[in-house]
């Protein structure tokens, strides 16, 4: 990653490709089917936000596209590659390459500066001591928090935890960032600046992002909302 990280233009064509995407778990004898044959085209540079009731299949639908989870049926093509078809190990490669996660509750290591929560990524790279203090400093100036780099989580706010937890999940310089519900802790002051970081990341760098919530004001942030009900694509609007 460059001071700038990589500035991308939108194209037409897309980066996430979802056709019959089915997702079912077996609860002792019980089949629970969560998704029913979704197809899905977002196009690189996008800001889509995922709405609909609890239990409609929101959050499933995301962890299958971070690859985080692997579908009962479909198939999930992003950037090209396959990613349903991929193994474990994989899997895992691709998700440290191209996916930055973001959660409703941090996940930070509290005894851990800031600096050094950001690093964590890097840490199965190749790269020096050196160039992964450079990176974290770079992806920590740019959510604004440079001067935070050696508080540990308890010395910050909630709004600031969030934030280094996305300095984190851009610091390896991926394309796509998928974010679960990443205000749902914060209080309103706190989630506008969390979002409004999010759509700059949009705007200047180039990243794709696909953001499940329950807030309305959160979705319009996003370029287009999608919505599901009980599984299945019900609606997609422009925000």
């Amino acid at each position: 990653m460059n001071a700038t990280l990589s500035e991308l233009k939108p194209s037409a064509a897309p980066l996430i490709e979802i056709r019959e995407l089915s997702k079912a778990y077996v609860r002792g004898k019980q089949k629970v089917e969560v998704l029913h044959h979704i197809d899905l085209d977002v196009a690189e540079g996008d800001f889509l936000a995922l709405m609909g009731p609890s239990g409609s299949g929101k959050t499933t639908l995301l962890n299958l596209i971070g690859g985080l989870d692997t579908p009962s049926g479909g198939s999930i093509t992003v950037g090209g590659k396959r990613i349903d078809r991929m193994k474990a190990g994989e899997l895992a490669r691709w998700r440290a390459a191209n996916v930055g996660f973001i959660f409703q509750f941090y996940n930070l290591m509290p005894m851990l500066s800031a600096q050094r929560n950001v690093e964590l990524p890097l840490l199965l790279t190749k790269l020096s001591r050196s160039e992964r203090r450079q990176r974290a400093a770079i992806a920590l100036k740019l959510v604004g928090l440079e001067d935070r780099a050696s508080h540990k989580p308890a010395e910050l706010s909630g709004g600031q935890q969030q934030r280094v937890a996305i300095a984190r999940a851009i610091v390896s310089d991926p394309a796509l960032l998928v974010c679960d519900e990443p205000t749902g802790d914060l209080d309103r002051e706190s989630a506008e600046e969390v979002l409004g970081l999010l759509r700059l990341l949009n705007r200047e760098h180039g990243k794709t992002i696909i953001m499940v919530t329950h807030d309305p004001k959160a979705a319009e942030f996003a370029h287009h909302v999608l919505h599901l009900d009980k599984g299945t694509l019900v609606e997609q609007a422009t925000a």
